[in-house]
């Protein structure tokens, strides 16, 4: 399953991501998806986000659990 998603870029950052495409011989599609696989391994290998998220999760889980009684 796939989901179609539309991103604003400023001008000079599509013009780049265009340019990294051509240079590895990758869709604009292909090379923005991989960009944003490695963004969320960097983040997953995250300590401190990690610490955030966890803080994050524990919140909803209150709220969650306040909004069911």
């Amino acid at each position: 399953m796939t989901k179609n998603l539309t991103v604003r870029l400023p001008d000079e950052i599509a013009a780049d991501t265009e340019a990294l495409a051509r240079v590895e011989g990758k869709s604009l599609n292909e090379t923005v998806q991989q960009a944003l696989i490695e963004a969320v391994a960097r983040r997953r290998n995250d300590p401190e986000f990690k610490a955030r998220l966890t803080r994050i999760i524990e919140e909803d889980r209150e709220l969650l659990e306040r909004l069911a009684r």
